[in-house]
């Protein structure tokens, strides 16, 4: 049974087309800023604060690859989508909970596994509308600016940011399953993943910390690794992957046992 999954892609195509046309616009300002902090690069790499120079990863800004790996990529695929599909996935249960859609939902002959399951699969539309949407902006944009960048490495980037925003996704499915209010859900959910990428920023200034950012999920994912250095973390992606799935189960196991 695909129904739900089908129809949920569906509810989610009007978001998706605004958030890409809005993440695409802060694209091009970005872009379009980028030429005078490409010329500043070393006084800005100077004016940051230590700590705040470490917590972003400030590299190699004087080019496009640096300025995409360390501060582009950083804010809006780490922080920014990390939190909107963290809120995607807050909403997913809760709100038909709370709006007793699940009553009717169930009374068909689906399982609470695959509602779970297919409702969490609908991510697939803002998963690859955004990424390739913001690709192929980004692409475009190195040409009018006149830089050149590797279509692979850029690709790459793109799709190693996927395992990252699944981790995301399910944390806020399992507050979407443990939280009745859907408010709740989607502000725990949002607030879990800003707290652990700030953990995981603060964790790397201090050695005797530096353990505690093993436990957040951006730590698995570093753009700048991707695009500076061109390296692929995929055993990285892997362990994203895993905690995507246990995750899930916990919240699959939680949601079939409660009452709603």
């Amino acid at each position: 049974m695909t129904a739900i999954v089908r129809m949920e892609s569906r509810n989610l195509v009007r978001g998706t087309l605004v958030l890409t046309g809005v993440f695409g616009l802060l694209v091009v300002f970005m872009l379009a800023v980028f030429p005078g902090m490409a010329a500043e690069a070393e006084t800005i790499e100077q004016a940051f604060p230590e700590h705040v120079a470490g917590l972003f990863g400030f590299e190699e800004l004087h080019t496009l690859e640096g300025f995409l790996g360390s501060y582009m990529f950083p804010f809006i695929w780490t922080l920014f989508l990390g939190i909107y599909f963290a809120y995607l996935g807050g909403g997913m249960i809760a709100g038909d909970i709370r709006e007793r859609r699940m009553d009717l939902l169930l009374s068909n002959p689906v399982s609470r596994e695959s509602v779970v399951l297919q409702k969490i699969g609908a991510i697939w539309v803002p998963l690859v509308a955004i990424n390739v949407g913001l690709f192929v902006l980004l692409y475009a944009g190195s040409f009018v600016l006149e830089e050149s960048i590797d279509p692979v490495v850029l690709a790459m980037a793109h799709l190693l940011s996927v395992p990252y925003l699944l981790v995301c996704a399910a944390i806020g499915v399992l507050m979407s399953v443990v939280l009745d209010r859907v408010a709740s859900a989607q502000a725990a959910g949002l607030g879990a993943v800003f707290m652990l990428w700030l953990l995981d920023g603060l964790s790397e200034m201090d050695p005797d910390l530096e353990w505690v950012g093993g436990l957040t999920p951006s730590r698995y994912y570093d753009p700048a690794a991707i695009l500076i250095h061109e390296e692929y973390a995929l055993g990285d992606a892997a362990i994203l992957l895993v905690t995507f799935v246990v995750l899930l189960a916990i919240a699959i196991g939680y949601f079939v046992r409660r009452d709603i």
